[in-house]
Formats: structure tokens, sequence, C-alpha cells
């Protein structure tokens, strides 16, 4: 039976859009293949009422509701099959700066791109991820992780307010004086009480450019990085950070890849980084960047379209033979001739995250060394091979938590916004991933969502 769209339209301001139209495909694809649904309708809303209009109707035509801001997940929270979808891309993707507070109005389908280029115009920016195209909203409503952590803290941590639409359709301000309860959740407990329309960020003094750029090496000198990394790591300093990549180059030969950032100067970051770069990089690609560049430096390596499974750990110890071994069974991975894989070891300075209490926010702080992304893709138009990825995910994992007898089962999942497997309603994953702040975010859920409408993302079982 055919959907009856005509009373929805009416009172709908924005774009419509259905199976039968051309521009459905584009409407439903996301950045990872195999996260696509196909849903009844998309919403693109054009403002807060629009989320309103589109909500009532999807709970009174019973049909399941899906957000989607950056649609950048790889586990389908954004998409709905047989469901309606609230784009927030389409209309709601600008930013806006007040640099006199140092504040940025960001809508809810922004893409963290938009952010740092307006941002910096104004000698400014905030804590934002490391692919700039990925969403604003799944990257902060999850905790957010990002170059500048090491000195402002996570995303959610330079969160000051929200405009957050609720399941019975309450247009919500949230704050630290604001239905304060909903600002506890929100930040961490990803988009289990409400579609967020607007974000607004805490932003910091950014100088124009940043030293920051790839530093590439045979497979044969992980021994030597991981020691220089520990020398790095036991004096690090807030403004520096590193992403450490085990993978497979282009040519098919196994390397180890290098993203060094430092808030400075490139004499300055070439002193900091010098261990690494004594090493003897095949390639050095670094120098001092426009800092808008900075979150685009993975970008080469999560393009839109390949169909993805991602695995999340935390990583406490840096263990070289537990390390190789992973990066061994990434190579036999790629050899397959089936997938892309790479191993991604996150060094961020962490002081800062940890220096808020853990009851302040919905989000899970830990004591780790850094978070590591387990990532396996492959052409998914041309097959579904994601239990192999899978696999090959899991028993990666397993090889790099095996030597870390002191991981609890809570780090042993790892950063909650790299675990596919949220959709899948298990309960006691949510208690795992929220902690101590499980049942508080329960009774936060019984009040804005009692009958779980946002159930995409770990879903909270109302208390």
């Amino acid at each position: 039976m055919s959907l009856d769209l005509s009373a929805l339209a009416q009172a709908f301001k924005g774009d419509l859009v259905t199976p039968e139209q051309p521009e459905y495909a584009a409407a439903i694809a996301r950045w990872a293949s195999n996260s696509e649904r196909n849903a009844k309708v998309v919403a693109f809303v054009k403002d807060a009422l629009d989320v309103v209009t589109a909500l009532k109707f999807a709970r009174e035509s019973g049909l399941p509701i899906a957000v989607r801001g950056g649609g950048h997940h790889v586990g389908g929270a954004s998409s709905s099959e047989n469901g309606l979808v609230i784009d927030l891309s389409r209309y709601l993707g600008g930013a806006a700066v007040d640099p006199s507070a140092k504040l940025a109005y960001v809508g809810g389908g922004a893409i963290w791109e938009t952010v740092d280029v307006e941002t910096i115009k104004h000698g400014l920016a905030t804590v934002a991820g490391t692919v700039n195209h990925t969403g604003v909203g799944g990257l902060v409503l999850g905790g957010g992780y990002g170059w500048l952590t090491g000195a402002h803290g996570l995303a959610v941590d330079n969160l000051v307010q929200a405009t957050v639409v609720t399941a019975d359709g309450s247009i919500l301000t949230a704050n630290m004086t604001e239905n304060e309860d909903l600002y506890f959740a929100i930040r961490g407990g990803g988009g289990n009480f409400g579609v967020v329309t607007e974000f607004v960020f805490q932003l910091h003094p950014q100088r124009p450019t940043v030293y920051s750029g790839m530093l590439i090496y045979a497979a044969s000198a992980l021994e030597q990085i991981l020691e220089a990394t520990k020398k790095w790591w036991s004096n690090v300093s807030q403004d520096e950070g590193m992403l450490e990549v085990t993978t497979v180059g282009p040519d098919g030969s196994p390397i180890v890849a290098l993203f060094v950032f430092f808030n400075g100067s490139e004499a300055e970051g070439r002193e900091k980084f010098k261990l690494f770069l004594d090493i003897g990089p095949l390639a050095d690609l670094t120098g001092e960047k426009p800092y808008e560049q900075l979150n685009g430096l993975q970008n080469p390596m999560a393009k839109h379209g390949r169909a993805v499974y991602w695995k999340g750990v935390a990583n406490k110890h840096l263990h070289y033979p537990s390390i190789g071994k992973a990066h061994e069974k990434v190579i036999e991975a790629v050899e397959s001739g089936q997938f892309q894989a790479a191993v991604l070891y996150e060094y961020f300075p962490l002081n800062k995250v940890n220096d808020v209490p853990q009851s302040a926010t919905a989000f899970r702080r830990e004591a780790m060394v850094s978070n590591v992304l387990i990532n396996v893709n492959w052409d998914g138009k041309a097959q579904n091979l994601t239990q192999e990825a899978r696999q090959i995910a899991h028993e990666i994992s397993d090889i790099l938590n095996t030597p870390q007898a002191d991981l609890t089962t809570t780090e042993s999942l790892g950063y909650s916004n790299y675990d596919p497997e949220f959709a899948n309603k298990v309960v006691d994953k949510a208690k795992l991933v929220f902690g101590d702040n499980y049942p508080r975010l329960q009774a936060v859920k019984k009040q804005y969502d009692p009958d779980n409408v946002f159930n995409k993302w770990f879903p909270i079982v109302p208390a």
C-alpha cells in the first residue's frame, strides 16, 4: 500500500523524496554504501518546525524514524528501512560565528569542513574530528575526539548549547541552566533524546597555520616507530597529536603512515617529531599548512561509496608484538584481493578529557593511551562481504586485546563512535557504553522519549 503524504506535504516547508523520484538514490546514499537503507520517505527539513511536522507524521503513520546529519557512520543509524528519514543536511548545514563571544552556531546537518572554514576566518576553532566530511551531529553527540583534544578536550566539552526537538514535538534549548538533564544526556548519549537542529560551540583562538601532514615508512620500521612513540608520548604537549596507521600502500607494499600535528610553526613541529623524522621515512609530506586543511588529511583514506566495517578498541600499552601481528592480519586481508584494510592508532593527549568529571556528561571517559580503529572496507556494489569483514576486524581486535589483561570490558569495546553494532538493541551493550551514567540516562530517556522513538544508536531503555 502506498504512503499518503498529502497531509505531510501540506504542512511541510522542505522537500519530500520518495522511491519514485529521480533523486531518491542520492537521498538515501551514505558515506558507507552498506549503511544505506530503502526509506519510504526522506524529509529534507528546513527548520525545527519541519522536524516537528515530520516526527508527528511518522509517529501517526507507524513509521520508524532515523535522523541524518552527515550520514557518515557505518552502522546505518542515519538510515531507515521502510521508514522516514529526517534529513538535516540540505537546509541545516550552515555555520555562523559570533567572534566577540567566541561562539559558533552550527546547523544539525553541517559537516566539520564548514565549521573549520568559517571559524578560522576569525582566528578561531573548536574541537572537530579527523575527517572533515564527517557530520557534526554524529561526532559530537557520541563524544568527539579530534586534533585539538589535547588543548580543549572533547567536542562535547565544547558544546555550550543545543536546540533539540523531542519525541513529543517540543522544541527545547539545552544548556547549563535550561533543561540541564537533557544537556547532560546529549553530550555523549547520541541521538537517543531527540533531533538536534542547532549546536552552539565554544571557540578558541587558533593560529592560521599548523605543522601537519603524512610521513610514510616501510613496514620494517614499525618497531622503531613504536619505540619513538613511547618516548614522544612520555613528554607530549597539549598542542600535539598523531595518528599511526598500519596498512598497505596503493602499490601493494605494507606501510606505516603517520599523520602528525603540532599547533605551531614547521620549525617547531619538526623538532617535536624529530624522533620520527630521524627514522627515515620513505616520504615526508609534512609542512606548515592552513589550519582548515588539517581535518582533511585523512580524506583520501575515507572516500564516499565503499562498504565499510569498523571495530574499536582501547590501547593501553604500546605492545610491538601484538601491533605487528595485527598489521600482518591487515596485509593478509588485503592480499586476498577482496578488501582494503587499516588499523589506526590515535594519540591525542587526554589530560583535558579526563579532567572533566565522569558524571558531568553522558560520555564515558577512560584512562588509556589511544583509541584504535580497525577499518575493513570493500566494493559493496560488487558483493556483500560484511560477515567476512566483521570476522577480520574482530580477529585483529582479539590480537590487540590479548596482551592487555588489564582492559575492562567497557575499554575492550573501544570508542562508541567506532562501534557499528549499536542497532541490535542489545540493552547490556548500552549499559556498557554509558557505564555508571546509564541509570541517569534511563531517567532522562523516560522524560523525553518514553516510547523509545529514537532508538538507532545504543538504544537506552526508559527507566
